[in-house]
């Protein structure tokens, strides 16, 4: 296993243009906040891995592993890497990094995982986050693809299923609920009307094809950042700081799955099967066997939700419900806090913000919060094991982490 030693996330809140920020200076103060929040020193950070998606095109920077040195001097001749599979960009960053642990090169890693996107107009970056589809190939009629793209979802799930909208509006205003309970929340202080969360075109209105405001993630500036160690290392780090080795938490398990970046070949391709997307449902058991444990040993979830119907989909790949069935666990409360199988007490992309190369280690880093007992107001009480579900593109690539609290190893 690979032990979390902790982490510090941004408040998603924030627009680092209007605060004359360059995505190097949302680097500098992740690092340095991340290093004082868990007391590492620079100098204990073996590898360093970064997670981000399209900094070329919002930035026009490339090649990020040169920010760690560039930013902490005495991370010079630290060895570095940049990982990119859309939203995915930051699990894919951390898998690398527990691969190194594993494989005995380094003993520990610094993950960062950031995105510079509120600089630019919103049909820019509509545009720039296009670059995970299939140019040329598909969506082409769509002003905004992604909201075109999980409307497509959206059509699909009606069309196998039958769907309900108010299902997706109640997965929206859970998450929402929940952001107000985080204090780095993008819309923690965002008000709603009785008309918020319905179909109504005013107080509602459509984004593209049946996708809505109110079932769109954020665009966001965020960056967070996790550092892992070998089992070996995070004991003897902790017994000379006097910390309880059973206060950290593991990474348990782990499922990566890819499928072709075309939307349609995917649909065309799971016509007959039992899932949707195939290659999901595969990323989650997979990272449930080799943590050795069922659904029933898992104790809330920090979901993919860069829209209502991305939840309501991943509501039934989890297992919650039979395919198609996600509405069940809406309407029974078993994803609220308190309830069975919390999904995104933390707010999730809806709520909480989606920077979208930072998602995936903001994931992992709540997944810690939630299984250590510190996450303030939006813990999960008695929470020991929590998974991470992690979609690139239409899931094109997908990514699931189980978290545990080292007393649950």
């Amino acid at each position: 296993m690979v032990t979390i030693i902790g982490g510090w996330q941004t408040d998603f809140g924030r627009n680092w243009a209007r605060e004359g920020m360059e995505i190097a200076d949302g680097f500098a103060e992740t690092l340095m906040h991340g290093l004082e929040q868990t007391g590492l020193e620079a100098q204990d950070i073996q590898t360093g891995h970064v997670g981000n998606f399209v900094a070329d095109m919002f930035a026009q920077q490339g090649l990020l592993g040169g920010l760690f040195a560039q930013v902490h001097p005495e991370l010079d001749g630290l060895p570095t890497s940049r990982h990119e599979a859309a939203c995915a960009s930051g699990s894919m960053a951390i898998l690398a990094a527990t691969a190194e642990i594993e494989a005995g090169r380094y003993d520990t890693a610094c993950v960062l995982g950031i995105e510079l996107m509120r600089n630019v107009p919103g049909q820019q970056a509509a545009e720039n986050l296009g670059a995970a589809i299939w140019q040329g190939h598909e969506l082409q009629d769509a002003v905004f693809p992604w909201p075109r793209a999980f409307s497509d979802l959206s059509e699909e799930y009606e069309k196998r299923y039958g769907l309900d909208y108010r299902h997706l509006m109640r997965i929206s205003e859970i998450n929402f609920g929940n952001g107000r309970l985080n204090p780095n929340a993008q819309t923690r202080a965002w008000q709603f009307t009785d008309k918020s969360f319905t179909d109504d075109d005013e107080a509602n209105p459509v984004v593209e094809g049946r996708t809505r405001k109110m079932d769109c993630g954020q665009v966001t500036d965020g960056a967070a950042v996790v550092f892992l160690a070998s089992d070996e290392w995070a004991n003897e780090w902790a017994r000379k700081r006097g910390i309880d080795p059973s206060s950290l938490s593991r990474i348990a398990g782990w499922g990566h799955r890819s499928a072709p970046i075309s939307y349609r070949s995917k649909i065309r391709a799971s016509e007959n099967a039992e899932y949707v997307f195939p290659q999901v449902r595969r990323a989650v058991m997979d990272a449930r066997e080799r943590a050795g444990i069922d659904l029933d040993g898992i104790d809330a979830f920090e979901t993919h939700d860069c829209f209502a119907m991305t939840e309501y989909m991943a509501i039934d790949h989890l297992g919650l419900t039979r395919p198609g069935e996600g509405w069940k666990a809406i309407e029974d409360g078993t994803i609220e806090i308190g309830g069975k199988k919390p999904i995104n007490p933390s707010g999730g992309l809806i709520g909480l913000g989606h920077p979208v190369g930072a998602t995936g280690v903001r994931m992992l880093l709540d997944a810690h919060k939630q299984v250590t007992g510190t996450a303030g107001d939006y813990q999960v009480e008695g929470a020991r094991r929590v998974q991470t579900l992690n979609i690139g593109g239409s899931t094109t690539t997908t990514a699931s982490f189980i978290v545990e609290s080292a007393q649950a190893a």
